[in-house]
């Protein structure tokens, strides 16, 4: 029997964590943005797997911000030539050239910021996304697992190319809780990974405060005004930010 609140408690050291360890890696990663967005770019997420939750957790959502892309596997189907069926293995995220595909079909310009994440950070997308931003000058925030990815045995990791790394500070697999017989339940990485998702949408706002202009952040679409208001800040970005199938 696993008591839940054995959860509650990892879950809750994992944020304690998160809010002392890397609240520098947060304040660096939210200048790097700030900068980027400030210039006229966009900040493109990418993750894969569960990942993408935090990728989404960035995307055209009340209270965010409205220069944020997300980049995923889905694109090649969405806007590319493969067919859904294409995209259903979980495993395609270890094909190499997938990243490359997904990175043509997105309008992609010289001041955006990326931000990529991945608990593991060895998977071939991952790595090759991060390859392809680093190589073309785009400055790239990673955040993954220090703990796992030291595990992982690859030329490279996303940590490995990143200017600031946040730590979700997840262990090893991810899950928490080990089991009489082996493995493990109550994975942390979406938990830590969607509140350092919200910590650097904060500092970047702050950011845009400091320097007497307001944040360029949705409002709800469910209050008066909410889809008119978001509409006049898209506008700026057009198809630059996708949020049809966010």
């Amino acid at each position: 029997m696993i008591d839940q609140s054995a959860y509650a408690q990892v879950a809750r050291a994992a944020v304690e964590r998160v809010l002392s360890v890397e609240r520098n890696a947060v304040a660096r990663a939210g200048r790097v943005v700030f900068d980027g967005l400030r210039a006229g770019g966009v900040l493109q997420a990418f993750g894969t797997g569960h990942s993408r939750s935090v990728a989404l957790e960035l995307v055209g959502r009340a209270g965010g911000l409205v220069p944020v892309n997300q980049l995923g596997i889905r694109d090649v189907a969405y806007y590319g030539d493969a067919s859904p069926r294409d995209i259903l293995d979980p495993k395609i995220e270890r094909e190499p050239g997938l990243a490359r595909r997904i990175w043509e079909l997105a309008d992609i310009r010289p001041q955006d910021v990326f931000v990529i994440i991945s608990n593991s950070g060895g998977n071939a997308a991952i790595v090759e996304m991060a390859r392809l931003a680093t190589e073309r000058g785009h400055p790239m925030i990673a955040i993954t697992s220090r703990t796992h990815t030291a595990e992982v045995a690859a030329p490279q990791r996303l940590a490995d190319l990143a200017d600031v790394v946040i730590d979700n500070g997840a262990p090893y697999g991810d899950a928490t809780l080990p089991l009489p017989g082996g493995g493990a339940v109550c994975p942390v990485s979406n938990l830590t990974g969607v509140l350092i998702a919200q910590l650097l949408v904060a500092e970047v706002a702050g950011h845009f405060l400091a320097a007497g202009e307001t944040p360029p952040v949705f409002r709800s679409a469910n209050t008066p005004g909410g889809d008119a208001y978001n509409d006049g800040l898209l506008e700026t970005y057009g198809r630059r930010v996708r949020l049809g199938d966010a």
